[in-house]
């Protein structure tokens, strides 16, 4: 795997071969033996125990799976299809507006922000090699940005016969159900209906990915769209970036999807007979369980060095806290970013509460040449003397003076490396955090999947709009 774990060994619990590590190897083996029996458990004629209810084991082996149906059967693999629905799209239209929130638009955020160029919808047709733009919706109750949205793509100058006005959306949600997205997609579509004032388009131009049943599936069945994805019943919305829910909206972008099932589906099967001090997902657990259990280390950090990143960890945040924050239980999960967070968040993270555990995401190769540090005439910034160094330089720097600075006072950290931003390396991170979660999840007794609190605020809100007269 070329994704890796690494310690501050001075400042961290977990650390390979220390005492804590030994005393819950066993206890975090069986762990994994129990996790991947999880899977077998989805097979047909097996029964699920209740206390396992419900089970959305589905995503662990489905990368490996979706990899052998593609290389099997590439036409009619749903590979096939997600690449031959993603190349039409880039042809058709010049925008794609994304519809879904939670993990039915936070994994695709993360792809976005991570791969493709920062400043993408400012590029030119030709710049974006024929990508669309992209934009996420559905995912907020935010009237002024639903409706500054509604004007961008509808404006009266704007024509359907001019490629770049043309627009499309992917909608996402497994049950149809969830008010934001549900609502969205109504007022969205409608726009769309009108925009193109032809009752084929919608067809053409609409997509979504939902469940077998539902709402959403029902609408699908009234209006006929051509070209609708499933969402599978064993894989729970945080866990359901490798199924269409991630890769359609990936193969709009252009992405490789295959390289990055290959990334996730590398790490599931080194963690299958992995060990501790060789296998990321197995020490990264040991050195957050152990922090939190001998420390009280009940905050973490994804600490993601670069803006890039920063979308990855929100996605992790939802999926740690909806996966382990259950019976009084779970850590509190926090992204920031550095260095610019250094400036705001850095001086409570050096010497506020020993409550923290500090996870650095590393990319160690830019995607663009280094930028130098430009001489001048004029050194009253006193900047000529770094006239050598590069911003990469500058940042490796930072990520040691701070580490350092954490280590000084004896607070953890632990470093996930990545050896540059590709669709590979993306996948691995993406399946190592959700393995990582459902591992500890059944470590401390926790069902790692479901989210009855979630479900609790929504009957909450539906009760209180049924009682409401406007």
């Amino acid at each position: 795997m070329a994704s890796r774990i690494r310690y501050n060994a001075d400042a961290t619990l977990g650390i390979p071969g220390a005492p804590q590590v030994d005393q819950i190897e066993g206890a975090l083996l069986a762990a994994r033996d129990e996790m991947f029996g999880d899977v077998e458990l989805l097979q047909p004629g097996s029964t699920i125990p209740d206390e396992k209810v419900p089970l959305d084991a589905g995503f662990i082996n489905l990368p490996s799976e979706l990899l052998a149906a593609h290389g099997s059967d590439f036409e009619n693999s749903q590979l096939g299809r997600i690449e031959a629905t993603a190349s039409e799209l880039r042809s058709e239209v010049d925008r794609v507006l994304f519809l879904g929130i939670g993990g039915s638009y936070m994994g695709a955020r993360a792809l976005f922000e991570a791969l493709l160029n920062p400043y993408h919808n400012e590029l030119s047709t030709e710049q974006r090699k024929g990508v669309p733009r992209y934009y996420f919706q559905g995912n907020n109750l935010d009237n002024d940005e639903t409706a500054s949205l509604l004007e961008l793509l509808t404006a009266r100058e704007n024509d359907p016969a001019d490629f770049q006005d043309r627009w499309g959306l992917v909608v996402i949600s497994k049950s149809g159900g969830t008010l934001e997205t549900a609502v969205a997609f109504r007022i969205f579509r409608d726009a769309l209906e009108r925009f193109y004032g032809d009752d084929d388009a919608p067809r053409r131009f609409v997509v979504p990915i939902t469940g077998e049943t539902g709402k959403l599936r029902d609408i699908c069945n009234a209006k006929k769209y051509d070209r609708v994805f499933p969402i599978p019943d064993n894989v729970g919305g945080r866990f359901s970036i490798f199924t269409p829910v991630g890769l359609l909206p990936a193969a709009i972008m252009g992405l490789d999807v295959k390289r990055l099932l290959e990334g996730a589906a590398d790490v599931t099967e080194q963690l299958r007979t992995g060990s501790l001090g060789d296998d990321p997902v197995l020490d990264y657990v040991a050195t957050c369980h152990l922090t939190e259990v001998k420390q009280g280390l009940d905050i973490r950090v994804l600490s993601t060095w670069g803006s890039r990143l920063e979308a990855l960890g929100l996605w992790y945040d939802q999926l740690l806290a909806e996966s382990l924050g259950k019976q009084e239980q779970g850590a509190t999960p926090l992204t920031v970013v550095n260095t610019r967070d250094l400036h705001s968040r850095g001086q409570q993270h050096q010497e506020g509460r020993r409550d923290k555990l500090i996870t650095n995401v590393i990319v160690e190769s830019s995607s663009t040449t280094p930028l130098g540090v430009p001489q001048s005439d004029f050194d009253q910034d006193n900047l000529n003397r770094l006239g050598d160094k590069t911003i990469p330089t500058l940042l490796e720097a930072a990520i040691a003076g701070t580490n350092q600075a954490y280590a000084d006072e004896v607070r953890p950290t632990a470093d996930i490396v990545l050896p540059r931003l590709d669709e590979y390396a993306i996948g691995q991170v993406l399946q190592m955090l959700m393995l990582a979660t459902v591992l500890e999840g059944r470590l401390i007794g926790i069902n790692p999947y479901g989210q009855p609190g979630v479900e609790a605020y929504k009957k909450n809100m539906t009760a209180i709009l049924n009682k409401s007269p406007s």
